[in-house]
């Protein structure tokens, strides 16, 4: 079989590579080419990240993975697609007062949409794509549905609850039932990296408010009843739930509970303010079953490092759903997803209104 293999030149796409041409399948190592030199955003930023200039180093860095395998690499131009469906997505989200997950966006858009694409328009043909996420697919009564890795602490799935039914028909997951330890040892190995090999780069290692484009401008903070405590430079510096650099003197640590885009205020409170036990959703995306049509229980994540509570979505008008969670949630943020599972097998998502 003949696998395109995306590569960042890191731990885990370097032993997918490896693991797939021991089986003896034909295997073409693929990079996305993400920064766009001419973009006045992307070109002044002060950290790294997968759209910045640091992707010279990850195509350097998976090419010689290539070289060592002795197979073919090929560097696929993404940054426009990129732009559009993640990095605008991205910073009108911020502006608008909520805390968007631009890795989610790039697993539905870029990485299992305009790679693939942009490869076969490239002349590359190829049976099936593999990538290094630690996550399975399984078959859920007909439906293609993702599954929670045996590695659980490395598990993926929260950031792919996006992919549709093409998209899990044509992509394979070797590593999902392996662990990252195993794949790191057999990296060094095989002499791909040394024992100090860090994890590839995340989306971007600044301050996200960088992105923005826009002019520091004094705003209140505010508890909910409005009363002021203290005074921002920009609501678009602050996340819901963020505890450090409010600055401001309490009797008890205060959070941010809320933003106010609209009259740039920064809404907060106490832990216990920041306590729900619903959300609604909407945008909504479905994996192990085509659509709901009555409230089911579930195991939902409101967040990547959640270990998942008990909750109960329902239907509500226009797609969209209602959870109700058994226990209070702590810091639910307006423009995440809320991923639902069964038995670890993913039921669907959607965005947090």
């Amino acid at each position: 079989m003949k696998v395109l293999v995306g590569m960042s030149g890191g731990i885990d796409s370097s032993a997918v590579a490896l693991r797939l041409q021991r089986e003896g399948h034909e295997v073409i190592g693929a990079t996305m080419s993400l920064y766009n030199k001419d973009n006045p955003i992307t070109s002044r930023l002060s950290g790294s990240g997968c759209f910045t200039p640091h992707v010279e180093q990850t195509i350097r860095e998976a090419r010689e993975v290539c070289d060592r395998l002795g197979i073919e690499h090929i560097v696929v131009d993404c940054a426009k697609e990129y732009e559009r469906y993640v990095l605008d997505n991205f910073t009108g989200e911020y502006l608008e007062g909520r805390t968007p997950n631009p890795c989610v966006w790039c697993n539905s858009y870029i990485k299992f949409g305009a790679l693939l694409r942009s490869a076969r328009e490239m002349g590359y043909d190829f049976d099936r794509y593999a990538t290094g996420h630690y996550v399975k697919i399984v078959d859920v009564g007909g439906r293609l549905a993702l599954h929670v890795a045996d590695d659980v602490k490395k598990d993926q799935s929260y950031f792919m609850y996006r992919l549709n039914q093409q998209q899990l028909s044509q992509v394979i997951f070797p590593l999902g039932g392996t662990t990252k330890v195993e794949n790191k040892e057999l990296g060094i190995q095989n002499g791909f990296f040394s024992v100090e090999k860090k994890e590839s780069q995340d989306f971007y290692s600044g301050h996200y408010s960088e992105l923005l484009s826009i002019e520091d401008r004094e705003g209140e903070i505010v508890t909910r009843d409005g009363k002021v405590l203290g005074h921002h430079k920009g609501y678009w510096h602050y996340t819901v739930g963020q505890r450090r650099g409010l600055n401001i003197s309490s009797s008890k640590p205060l959070y941010v509970l809320e933003l106010d885009a609209l009259n740039n205020k920064v809404i907060a409170g106490f832990k216990e303010e920041t306590q729900t036990d619903t959300l609604t959703a909407h945008f909504m995306s479905w994996m192990a079953i085509e659509k709901i049509d009555r409230p089911i229980e579930v195991k939902a994540k409101i967040r990547s490092t959640s270990a998942g509570a008990d909750a109960v979505v329902a239907p509500l008008e226009e797609g969209r759903v209602r959870v109700d969670f058994t226990e209070k949630q702590n810091s639910i943020t307006r423009g995440q997803s809320v991923v639902f599972y069964i038995d670890n097998t993913v039921i669907g998502g959607g965005i947090i209104e």
